[in-house]
Protein backbone atom coordinates (compact mmCIF):
# COMPACT_ATOMS: atom_id res chain seq x y z
CA UNK A 1 0.00 0.00 0.00
CA UNK A 2 1.51 3.42 -1.20
CA UNK A 3 0.23 5.91 1.56
CA UNK A 4 1.03 9.98 1.31
CA UNK A 5 1.18 12.20 4.11
CA UNK A 6 -0.09 15.73 3.31
CA UNK A 7 -0.24 18.54 5.76
CA UNK A 8 -2.16 21.63 5.72
CA UNK A 9 -0.99 24.89 7.81
CA UNK A 10 -3.31 27.50 9.34
CA UNK A 11 -3.32 29.76 6.62
CA UNK A 12 -4.62 26.47 3.99
CA UNK A 13 -7.23 26.21 6.07
CA UNK A 14 -8.12 29.37 7.47
CA UNK A 15 -11.24 29.68 5.41
CA UNK A 16 -13.76 28.02 3.67
CA UNK A 17 -12.44 29.45 0.18
CA UNK A 18 -8.84 28.24 1.31
CA UNK A 19 -9.92 24.60 2.31
CA UNK A 20 -11.75 24.53 -1.02
CA UNK A 21 -8.18 24.61 -2.59
CA UNK A 22 -7.05 21.79 -0.19
CA UNK A 23 -9.72 19.59 -1.68
CA UNK A 24 -9.11 20.33 -5.03
CA UNK A 25 -5.38 19.04 -4.31
CA UNK A 26 -6.81 16.37 -2.93
CA UNK A 27 -9.19 15.30 -5.37
CA UNK A 28 -6.44 15.81 -7.73
CA UNK A 29 -4.49 13.15 -6.41
CA UNK A 30 -7.36 10.45 -5.79
CA UNK A 31 -7.75 11.26 -9.56
CA UNK A 32 -4.19 11.32 -10.69
CA UNK A 33 -2.58 8.30 -8.38
CA UNK A 34 -5.60 5.47 -8.00
CA UNK A 35 -4.06 3.65 -5.85
CA UNK A 36 -2.29 6.06 -3.41
CA UNK A 37 -3.95 6.21 -0.31
CA UNK A 38 -4.26 10.00 1.49
CA UNK A 39 -3.38 10.98 4.60
CA UNK A 40 -4.14 14.53 5.43
CA UNK A 41 -2.86 16.20 8.79
CA UNK A 42 -4.61 19.66 9.55
CA UNK A 43 -3.16 22.71 11.79
CA UNK A 44 -6.08 25.01 13.46
CA UNK A 45 -7.97 27.32 11.02
CA UNK A 46 -5.75 30.58 10.44
CA UNK A 47 -3.62 32.50 12.73
CA UNK A 48 -3.66 34.84 15.43
CA UNK A 49 -6.95 36.76 15.24
CA UNK A 50 -8.81 34.09 13.62
CA UNK A 51 -12.09 33.02 15.85
CA UNK A 52 -10.91 29.25 15.77
CA UNK A 53 -7.56 29.51 15.74
CA UNK A 54 -5.17 28.60 18.67
CA UNK A 55 -4.02 31.94 20.07
CA UNK A 56 -7.68 32.93 20.10
CA UNK A 57 -8.60 29.44 21.71
CA UNK A 58 -5.93 30.04 24.76
CA UNK A 59 -7.16 33.63 25.11
CA UNK A 60 -10.38 32.34 26.69
CA UNK A 61 -8.66 31.25 29.15
CA UNK A 62 -6.30 33.87 29.82
CA UNK A 63 -8.67 36.93 29.85
CA UNK A 64 -9.75 35.27 33.12
CA UNK A 65 -6.83 33.55 33.95
CA UNK A 66 -3.65 34.79 33.89
CA UNK A 67 -1.83 31.01 34.60
CA UNK A 68 -4.48 28.51 33.73
CA UNK A 69 -3.42 24.85 34.63
CA UNK A 70 -2.45 23.35 31.65
CA UNK A 71 -4.18 20.18 31.33
CA UNK A 72 -6.88 22.75 30.90
CA UNK A 73 -4.88 24.59 28.23
CA UNK A 74 -4.38 21.91 25.89
CA UNK A 75 -7.70 20.78 26.08
CA UNK A 76 -9.14 23.92 24.57
CA UNK A 77 -5.94 24.43 22.29
CA UNK A 78 -7.00 20.87 20.82
CA UNK A 79 -10.26 21.88 19.55
CA UNK A 80 -8.61 24.13 16.82
CA UNK A 81 -7.84 21.10 14.89
CA UNK A 82 -10.32 19.30 15.62
CA UNK A 83 -12.92 21.94 14.25
CA UNK A 84 -10.49 22.20 10.83
CA UNK A 85 -10.31 18.78 10.71
CA UNK A 86 -14.21 18.27 10.95
CA UNK A 87 -15.06 20.97 8.37
CA UNK A 88 -12.44 19.84 5.94
CA UNK A 89 -13.76 16.51 5.89
CA UNK A 90 -17.14 17.57 5.39
CA UNK A 91 -15.86 19.68 2.55
CA UNK A 92 -14.56 16.41 0.64
CA UNK A 93 -18.26 14.44 1.71
CA UNK A 94 -19.71 16.61 -0.11
CA UNK A 95 -17.72 16.28 -2.96
CA UNK A 96 -18.26 13.06 -3.28
CA UNK A 97 -14.55 11.80 -1.79
CA UNK A 98 -14.85 9.16 0.80
CA UNK A 99 -13.43 10.72 4.58
CA UNK A 100 -13.12 9.96 7.74
CA UNK A 101 -11.77 12.10 10.56
CA UNK A 102 -9.57 11.35 13.29
CA UNK A 103 -8.25 13.66 16.21
CA UNK A 104 -4.80 12.93 17.01
CA UNK A 105 -5.49 10.19 20.07
CA UNK A 106 -8.01 8.40 17.85
CA UNK A 107 -5.29 8.37 15.27
CA UNK A 108 -3.10 6.13 18.02
CA UNK A 109 -0.46 9.23 18.71
CA UNK A 110 0.61 8.58 22.65
CA UNK A 111 2.53 11.52 23.73
CA UNK A 112 4.45 11.57 27.31
CA UNK A 113 2.52 14.00 29.98
CA UNK A 114 4.12 17.02 29.50
CA UNK A 115 1.35 19.56 29.00
CA UNK A 116 1.57 22.10 25.84
CA UNK A 117 4.93 20.58 25.15
CA UNK A 118 4.16 17.01 24.61
CA UNK A 119 6.59 14.69 23.09
CA UNK A 120 5.41 11.26 21.02
CA UNK A 121 6.32 8.30 22.15
CA UNK A 122 4.42 5.95 20.00
CA UNK A 123 1.70 6.16 17.39
CA UNK A 124 -0.28 2.84 17.14
CA UNK A 125 -1.29 3.00 13.39
CA UNK A 126 -4.13 0.19 13.85
CA UNK A 127 -7.23 2.73 13.40
CA UNK A 128 -5.85 4.94 10.15
CA UNK A 129 -4.83 1.47 8.33
CA UNK A 130 -8.40 0.40 8.65
CA UNK A 131 -9.53 3.60 7.09
CA UNK A 132 -7.39 3.33 4.20
CA UNK A 133 -8.18 0.09 3.60
CA UNK A 134 -11.89 1.31 3.29
CA UNK A 135 -10.86 3.76 1.09
CA UNK A 136 -11.12 6.78 2.99
CA UNK A 137 -9.02 10.01 2.72
CA UNK A 138 -7.79 9.99 6.68
CA UNK A 139 -7.78 13.57 7.73
CA UNK A 140 -6.30 14.08 11.41
CA UNK A 141 -5.96 16.74 14.19
CA UNK A 142 -2.19 17.96 14.06
CA UNK A 143 -0.90 19.07 16.96
CA UNK A 144 -2.15 16.87 19.36
CA UNK A 145 -2.04 13.07 21.69
CA UNK A 146 -3.06 11.90 24.19
CA UNK A 147 -0.68 10.44 27.50
CA UNK A 148 -1.24 6.25 27.85
CA UNK A 149 -3.84 7.48 30.64
CA UNK A 150 -5.66 9.03 28.05
CA UNK A 151 -5.02 12.42 29.29
CA UNK A 152 -5.58 15.35 25.92
CA UNK A 153 -2.19 16.98 25.81
CA UNK A 154 -0.83 19.01 22.64
CA UNK A 155 2.82 19.01 21.03
CA UNK A 156 3.73 22.60 21.84
CA UNK A 157 5.37 24.80 18.84
CA UNK A 158 5.84 23.49 15.17
CA UNK A 159 3.34 20.39 16.45
CA UNK A 160 1.46 20.01 13.63
CA UNK A 161 4.70 19.38 11.67
CA UNK A 162 5.81 16.86 13.44
CA UNK A 163 2.70 15.05 14.09
CA UNK A 164 2.36 14.87 10.18
CA UNK A 165 6.05 13.65 10.21
CA UNK A 166 5.59 11.28 12.63
CA UNK A 167 2.76 9.71 11.41
CA UNK A 168 4.70 9.32 7.78
CA UNK A 169 7.32 7.55 9.91
CA UNK A 170 4.74 5.06 11.47
CA UNK A 171 3.09 4.50 8.23
CA UNK A 172 6.64 3.62 6.47
CA UNK A 173 6.10 6.71 3.70
CA UNK A 174 8.87 7.74 1.86
CA UNK A 175 7.40 11.17 1.52
CA UNK A 176 5.67 13.74 3.57
CA UNK A 177 4.24 16.74 1.67
CA UNK A 178 4.17 20.01 4.12
CA UNK A 179 1.53 22.78 2.39
CA UNK A 180 2.15 25.96 3.24
CA UNK A 181 1.41 29.62 1.86
CA UNK A 182 4.60 30.37 0.06
CA UNK A 183 6.24 28.26 -3.16
CA UNK A 184 8.80 26.97 -1.22
CA UNK A 185 11.78 27.50 0.95
CA UNK A 186 13.51 30.78 -0.15
CA UNK A 187 16.83 31.91 0.09
CA UNK A 188 15.71 34.55 2.39
CA UNK A 189 12.00 35.94 4.28
CA UNK A 190 10.52 37.51 0.70
CA UNK A 191 8.85 40.13 2.80
CA UNK A 192 12.23 41.62 3.60
CA UNK A 193 14.51 40.61 0.47
CA UNK A 194 12.51 40.80 -2.86
CA UNK A 195 14.87 39.70 -4.78
CA UNK A 196 14.69 35.94 -2.90
CA UNK A 197 14.38 32.90 -5.34
CA UNK A 198 12.62 29.13 -4.38
CA UNK A 199 15.89 26.63 -3.39
CA UNK A 200 14.60 23.45 -5.66
CA UNK A 201 16.44 21.34 -3.19
CA UNK A 202 18.01 21.27 0.64
CA UNK A 203 20.02 18.93 2.42
CA UNK A 204 18.35 17.92 6.01
CA UNK A 205 20.84 19.91 8.18
CA UNK A 206 20.68 23.21 5.92
CA UNK A 207 17.19 23.48 6.66
CA UNK A 208 17.58 22.39 10.39
CA UNK A 209 19.80 25.44 10.32
CA UNK A 210 17.36 27.67 8.66
CA UNK A 211 14.27 26.96 10.87
CA UNK A 212 16.78 27.47 14.23
CA UNK A 213 17.84 30.91 13.32
CA UNK A 214 14.95 32.20 12.47
CA UNK A 215 12.98 30.62 8.97
CA UNK A 216 9.29 29.53 9.25
CA UNK A 217 8.63 27.28 6.81
CA UNK A 218 9.33 24.12 8.83
CA UNK A 219 10.00 23.47 12.42
CA UNK A 220 13.19 21.75 13.62
CA UNK A 221 11.65 18.70 15.17
CA UNK A 222 10.11 17.81 12.08
CA UNK A 223 12.99 18.33 9.86
CA UNK A 224 14.88 15.79 12.48
CA UNK A 225 12.37 13.58 12.31
CA UNK A 226 12.34 13.39 8.68
CA UNK A 227 15.92 12.85 8.56
CA UNK A 228 15.77 10.09 11.12
CA UNK A 229 13.19 8.05 9.59
CA UNK A 230 15.35 9.02 5.55
CA UNK A 231 11.83 11.01 4.62
CA UNK A 232 11.66 13.07 2.15
CA UNK A 233 9.80 16.25 2.76
CA UNK A 234 8.04 18.56 -0.16
CA UNK A 235 7.44 21.80 0.80
CA UNK A 236 4.61 23.06 -1.54
CA UNK A 237 1.80 26.29 -2.20
CA UNK A 238 -1.33 25.60 -1.44
CA UNK A 239 -2.43 28.38 -4.35
CA UNK A 240 0.81 27.14 -6.14
CA UNK A 241 0.34 23.36 -5.94
CA UNK A 242 1.69 23.23 -9.33
CA UNK A 243 5.07 24.51 -8.74
CA UNK A 244 7.35 21.75 -7.59
CA UNK A 245 7.94 23.47 -4.43
CA UNK A 246 11.13 22.49 -2.50
CA UNK A 247 12.38 18.85 -1.79
CA UNK A 248 14.61 18.52 1.59
CA UNK A 249 16.62 15.29 1.71
CA UNK A 250 19.77 12.62 1.54
CA UNK A 251 19.73 12.97 -1.52
CA UNK A 252 20.00 16.83 -1.99
CA UNK A 253 23.30 17.27 -0.44
CA UNK A 254 24.88 15.00 -3.25
CA UNK A 255 23.46 17.18 -6.07
CA UNK A 256 24.40 20.71 -4.05
CA UNK A 257 27.52 19.30 -4.16
CA UNK A 258 27.74 18.79 -7.42
CA UNK A 259 26.12 22.06 -7.78
CA UNK A 260 29.17 24.19 -5.53
CA UNK A 261 31.69 23.48 -7.95
CA UNK A 262 30.31 26.20 -9.78
CA UNK A 263 28.31 28.04 -7.50
CA UNK A 264 28.23 29.48 -4.31
CA UNK A 265 28.31 27.29 -1.28
CA UNK A 266 26.03 29.46 0.15
CA UNK A 267 22.15 28.79 0.43
CA UNK A 268 20.18 31.45 2.58
CA UNK A 269 20.11 34.23 4.78
CA UNK A 270 17.93 33.38 8.11
CA UNK A 271 16.53 36.40 10.90
CA UNK A 272 15.44 36.23 13.98
CA UNK A 273 13.97 39.38 15.79
CA UNK A 274 12.91 40.27 19.29
CA UNK A 275 16.31 38.95 20.87
CA UNK A 276 18.21 40.88 23.55
CA UNK A 277 22.27 40.99 23.92
CA UNK A 278 23.41 40.34 27.51
CA UNK A 279 26.66 41.24 28.75
CA UNK A 280 28.01 39.76 32.50
CA UNK A 281 31.31 41.30 34.34
CA UNK A 282 31.69 38.09 36.69
CA UNK A 283 33.88 35.18 37.90
CA UNK A 284 34.19 31.66 36.02
CA UNK A 285 32.44 30.45 39.30
CA UNK A 286 29.49 32.98 39.65
CA UNK A 287 29.12 32.38 35.91
CA UNK A 288 28.98 28.87 36.09
CA UNK A 289 26.17 28.93 38.72
CA UNK A 290 24.04 31.73 36.53
CA UNK A 291 24.35 29.42 33.72
CA UNK A 292 22.92 26.08 35.94
CA UNK A 293 20.20 28.76 37.60
CA UNK A 294 19.29 29.82 33.25
CA UNK A 295 19.30 25.68 32.30
CA UNK A 296 17.15 25.14 35.67
CA UNK A 297 14.45 27.91 34.11
CA UNK A 298 14.73 26.20 30.94
CA UNK A 299 15.82 29.61 29.20
CA UNK A 300 17.32 29.34 26.13
CA UNK A 301 20.54 31.24 25.11
CA UNK A 302 22.37 31.43 21.85
CA UNK A 303 25.62 33.41 20.62
CA UNK A 304 27.69 32.73 23.78
CA UNK A 305 31.28 34.57 23.73
CA UNK A 306 33.63 33.93 26.44
CA UNK A 307 35.99 36.69 27.04
CA UNK A 308 38.69 36.89 30.60
CA UNK A 309 36.58 40.56 31.67
CA UNK A 310 33.24 39.39 30.02
CA UNK A 311 30.64 37.05 28.57
CA UNK A 312 28.27 37.77 26.27
CA UNK A 313 25.20 36.16 24.70
CA UNK A 314 21.88 36.19 23.58
CA UNK A 315 18.41 35.39 24.57
CA UNK A 316 14.90 35.40 23.47
CA UNK A 317 12.85 38.98 24.49
CA UNK A 318 10.20 36.67 26.50
CA UNK A 319 12.88 35.32 28.78
CA UNK A 320 14.11 38.72 29.78
CA UNK A 321 11.96 39.00 33.18
CA UNK A 322 13.65 35.08 34.50
CA UNK A 323 16.88 35.73 33.04
CA UNK A 324 16.89 39.25 34.88
CA UNK A 325 15.54 37.64 38.34
CA UNK A 326 18.77 35.58 38.16
CA UNK A 327 21.52 37.80 37.66
CA UNK A 328 19.79 39.73 40.43
CA UNK A 329 20.36 37.19 42.76
CA UNK A 330 23.45 36.81 41.52
CA UNK A 331 24.68 40.27 42.51
CA UNK A 332 26.89 40.57 39.37
CA UNK A 333 27.16 43.76 36.81
CA UNK A 334 25.59 43.02 33.84
CA UNK A 335 23.74 45.07 30.99
CA UNK A 336 20.90 44.28 28.67
CA UNK A 337 20.39 45.64 25.35
CA UNK A 338 16.83 45.14 23.66
CA UNK A 339 15.58 45.30 20.17
CA UNK A 340 18.27 43.68 18.46
CA UNK A 341 18.21 40.97 15.69
CA UNK A 342 20.13 37.89 14.50
CA UNK A 343 20.75 37.85 11.06
CA UNK A 344 22.33 34.43 10.35
CA UNK A 345 24.27 33.26 6.55
CA UNK A 346 23.91 29.35 6.17
CA UNK A 347 25.51 27.22 3.75
CA UNK A 348 27.46 23.41 3.47
CA UNK A 349 31.02 23.67 4.73
CA UNK A 350 30.93 27.15 5.48
CA UNK A 351 34.22 27.39 7.65
CA UNK A 352 36.47 25.98 5.50
CA UNK A 353 36.18 28.86 3.15
CA UNK A 354 38.20 31.87 3.59
CA UNK A 355 36.86 34.93 3.53
CA UNK A 356 33.68 35.04 4.50
CA UNK A 357 33.56 36.58 7.66
CA UNK A 358 35.46 39.21 5.78
CA UNK A 359 32.76 39.78 3.09
CA UNK A 360 30.54 39.95 5.46
CA UNK A 361 31.49 41.99 7.85
CA UNK A 362 32.42 44.04 4.97
CA UNK A 363 28.87 44.23 3.13
CA UNK A 364 27.29 45.44 6.71
CA UNK A 365 29.84 48.14 6.88
CA UNK A 366 29.09 49.15 3.42
CA UNK A 367 25.95 49.95 4.71
CA UNK A 368 26.33 51.54 8.08
CA UNK A 369 25.23 48.63 9.94
CA UNK A 370 26.75 48.29 13.79
CA UNK A 371 28.07 44.61 13.92
CA UNK A 372 27.12 44.14 18.08
CA UNK A 373 28.35 40.42 18.06
CA UNK A 374 29.01 37.34 16.03
CA UNK A 375 29.18 33.05 16.33
CA UNK A 376 30.02 30.43 14.00
CA UNK A 377 29.44 27.00 13.28
CA UNK A 378 30.14 24.73 10.41
CA UNK A 379 27.57 25.60 8.09
CA UNK A 380 26.58 29.22 9.97
CA UNK A 381 27.83 32.58 10.64
CA UNK A 382 24.96 34.92 12.57
CA UNK A 383 25.30 38.36 13.16
CA UNK A 384 23.92 40.24 16.16
CA UNK A 385 22.26 43.81 14.68
CA UNK A 386 19.77 46.14 15.80
CA UNK A 387 16.22 45.60 14.97
CA UNK A 388 16.03 48.27 13.09
CA UNK A 389 18.98 47.07 10.53
CA UNK A 390 17.17 43.55 10.07
CA UNK A 391 15.73 44.70 6.39
CA UNK A 392 19.32 46.15 5.50
CA UNK A 393 21.09 43.33 6.67
CA UNK A 394 19.36 40.75 5.17
CA UNK A 395 19.37 42.61 1.88
CA UNK A 396 23.62 43.32 2.01
CA UNK A 397 24.00 39.53 2.88
CA UNK A 398 22.04 38.16 0.68
CA UNK A 399 23.25 40.53 -2.36
CA UNK A 400 26.62 40.03 -1.33
CA UNK A 401 27.07 36.50 -1.76
CA UNK A 402 25.11 36.37 -4.76
CA UNK A 403 22.20 34.23 -3.55
CA UNK A 404 19.48 36.32 -5.85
Amino acid sequence: MEILVQKFGGTSVGSYEKMNEVCKIIKAYKETYKDLKLVVVVSAMGRKGSPYATDTLISLLSEINDQPNKRELDMIMSCGEIISGTVLTNMLQVRNIKATFLTGYQAGIITTNNFSDAKILDINTERILKELNDNNVVVIAGFQGKTEDGEITTLGRGGSDTSAVAIGKALNCSRVEIYTDVDGIMTADPRIEPDAKVLDCIDYEEVFQMAEKGAKVIHPRAVSLARSANITLSIKNTLNPEFAGTRICTECQREYMEYEVKNSLMTAVAHKDKVAQVKIKASEDDFTNILNDIEKENISIDMINFFIEEKAFVVEEEYIEQLENILKKSNIEYSIRKNCAKVTLIGAKINGIPGVMSRLVKALSKENIPLLQTSDSSMTISCLVDSNDISKSVHAIHNEFHLN
